[in-house]
């Protein structure tokens, strides 16, 4: 008799996992059977609080692609990116320059082991946590880690790019 419950993926995109091997990181990746591509959906799945979740999302700044990592309780502002890079515009970048720039989907895309090297801005508050949970290049897995590896692994500049509530 076949066991009709889903098992879990829990193997990173190769590329990512690839990442991971030449970092020297192991950590565990977590699958699920349902999507965890937004931060809703993954603090769910994980039992953690929406905040841990690191978004990786991409935009385009005059032309070129840069990734802002931001908690998952929180929006990124646009203009405050744009003043961060000296930029005379930044918008969200379409699906086709996310997965060109990264060799991941829109839902997927992890902090660090990008098809091509790209600038990436952190926010701040990703500090506010021992663990926060971020994609391993797929829409069903996820993995943990403390945000100042994280963020040291992606390169990434401390900055405060998080809209403020009104």
């Amino acid at each position: 008799m076949v066991d009709p419950t889903p098992t879990p993926d829990t193997t990173a995109h190769p590329r990512f996992a690839d990442a991971l091997r030449e970092l020297g990181l192991d950590v565990e990746v977590r699958g699920f059977p349902d999507a965890t591509r937004t931060a809703a959906e993954a603090a769910a799945a994980i039992g953690c609080e929406l905040s841990q979740i690191v978004k990786s999302l991409v935009f385009e700044a005059d032309g070129q692609p840069v990734v802002v990592l931001m908690d998952g309780a929180s929006r990124v502002d646009v203009e405050l990116v744009r003043l961060e890079l000296g930029a005379g515009s930044v918008r969200r970048a379409t699906a086709a320059l996310v997965r060109e720039t990264t060799g991941y989907a829109i839902g997927g895309v992890p902090p660090f082991g990008h098809r091509t090297r790209t600038r990436v801005l952190a926010d701040r508050r990703l500090l506010d946590h021992q663990t926060v949970w971020a994609a391993a290049g797929t829409p069903h897995t996820v993995f943990p880690l403390d945000p100042k590896t994280l963020i040291a692994h992606a390169d990434g500049t401390l900055v405060d790019v998080r809209e403020r509530s009104a």
